[in-house]
């Protein structure tokens, strides 16, 4: 977990307004202030944590049962018929604020989220290596 007091924190703590869409006893959604579309909107666990991986199932769930139902409000309100939903952790992951959070960036046109993709090619024959890897980090993770 982070120790850093990040705007978020603040904003959770009233110290810093927002414009609320959304709040309940895990989550909190606001209008971003430097939105990349019209409904830009920001999604936060109430729980402290730098990256997704360091939440609580509790947390992480909560978060994962709200998002579809504020996309689909951005996308009512906004007139948006797609949107991209971005969730960065750490700043090579270009992560500015180290507070998990969620942006629903709905897309009007050319506004909104510029991606791109350099998709390389699984290598077959070092894929059962990564498999077994990844297996054993789940069952190891389970029995925590």
């Amino acid at each position: 977990m982070s120790d850093h007091e990040t705007i978020f924190d603040k904003i959770l703590a009233g110290e810093i307004p927002c414009h609320r869409v959304y709040e309940d006893d895990h989550v909190l959604a606001f209008l971003d202030v430097n939105p990349l579309s019209h409904g830009h909107t920001l999604v936060i666990p109430k729980q402290r944590g730098a990256f997704l991986h360091q939440l609580s199932d509790d947390a992480a769930a909560a978060l994962g049962r709200v998002l579809p139902r504020l996309c689909r409000a951005v996308m009512q309100a906004t007139g948006a018929t797609a949107y991209n939903l971005l969730q960065n952790n750490g700043r090579q992951a270009h992560q500015e604020v180290m507070h998990v959070h969620f942006h629903i960036i709905p897309r009007h046109g050319a506004d909104g989220l510029g991606v791109g993709w350099s998709a390389g090619q699984l290598d077959h024959g070092k894929a059962p290596e990564l498999l077994a890897k990844l297996h054993r980090a789940l069952a190891e993770d389970a029995d925590v």
